[in-house]
């Protein structure tokens, strides 16, 4: 009888215990808040870099959903689940701010873009300048999309204002977005391309900046998105990237900050 006792105490303990460890008890007690960031692709490098440290600093975990700025808007106005948009121009959070879908008060320049001539190492063409992809030799230039991405529309401005679009116009493909362009360039897909200036440094490829004075300034805007989970989280990580670290990552990385020449 006493044994029957026991072993039902023990079953007992053991059902208590099991429950306490479940999966889904320890997740409720111990998963980290998640934020989801939707990202323009010149922003890869640097918002990696930036969540790693956001994450070691306050806990949370930030999940980057990176792409061409016009396609990401779309994708917000669509419902997509989002907690911030760091876009690659400042139009298109305007334009999702006038549309009541994020937070007005958090919308904040955080840097400006600039843009580089890079061209594949193997490819062995030397460009220092763009009239250089009038060389016969440079058969396909990539860039973003002008129709969608702020970085093709710049790198579209940058070969108006040189003298030689419609000259290499022909030679053109197209990324879906500045990082995509940069792959073509990478793989000897394309022998040249205008892309970010920070992303350009990658082993497969030479770069040049391109003179800042050739296109329109790439302001880059920031903003948190309305009726979220965690307002509180989205606002710290706004802010922390437009703070000491967040900024120090940026400058690292080649963009020009808000108050800086």
């Amino acid at each position: 009888m006493v044994r029957v006792i026991s072993q039902i105490i023990l079953a007992v303990v053991v059902v208590q215990v099991t429950l306490g460890c479940t999966p889904s008890a320890q997740g409720n007690e111990m998963a980290a808040p998640v934020l989801r960031v939707a990202a323009a692709a010149d922003l890869q490098f640097a918002f990696a870099e930036i969540g790693a440290l956001f994450e070691e600093e306050t806990g949370g975990k930030v999940i980057f959903i990176f792409g061409s700025t016009a396609s990401l808007a779309s994708q917000i106005e669509n419902g997509a689940p989002v907690d911030v948009f760091a876009a690659a121009d400042v139009r298109s959070l305007d334009g999702l701010v006038s549309k009541g879908l994020l937070i007005k008060d958090t919308q904040r320049t955080y840097a400006f873009g600039r843009i580089a001539l890079v061209g594949n190492k193997k490819a062995g063409i030397s460009l220092s300048g763009l009239r250089d992809l009038l060389d016969t030799r440079v058969k396909h230039i990539a860039i973003a999309n002008p129709q969608h991405a702020p970085y093709g529309l710049a790198a579209q401005q940058a070969l108006e204002a040189s003298g030689v679009w419609e000259q290499v116009r022909p030679k053109l493909v197209y990324g879906e977005n500045v990082r995509q362009a940069l792959q073509f360039v990478q793989t000897g897909n394309a022998d040249a391309g205008i892309v970010a200036l920070s992303i350009a440094e990658v082993p497969e490829v030479t770069y040049v900046p391109i003179e800042q004075g050739l296109y329109q300034p790439l302001e880059q805007s920031i903003a948190v998105l309305k009726g979220i989970r965690d307002e509180e989280l989205a606002r710290e990580f706004v802010a922390f990237v437009d703070g000491p670290v967040g900024r120090s990552v940026l400058r690292k990385y080649d963009f020009r900050l808000p108050g800086e020449s």
